[in-house]
């Protein structure tokens, strides 16, 4: 199954690469691709992330031609 990844702002720079396309298996969860991603990275805690431009939690079942943004979580004031 193939879907776009994209990563924004500290998450971008982990990662070393603006976007991806990505073949994966079958019906897996935006926290068993985010796992698979970070192994031997240093990443924040946290992230925030849409898919096809919603926000959804970690546990959404990814589906074929998603688009998948990872974000580091905001501060401010």
């Amino acid at each position: 199954m193939k879907i776009y990844v994209k990563y924004f702002a500290s998450i971008r720079d982990i990662m070393g690469t603006e976007c991806a396309n990505l073949d994966i298996e079958e019906s897996i969860s935006v926290d068993e691709l985010w796992q698979g991603l970070i192994v031997g990275k240093e990443t924040p805690q946290k992230v925030l992330v849409a898919v096809n431009y919603e926000y959804v939690n970690m546990n959404y079942k990814l589906k074929e031609g998603d688009e998948v943004a990872f974000f580091p979580p905001v501060t401010g004031g």
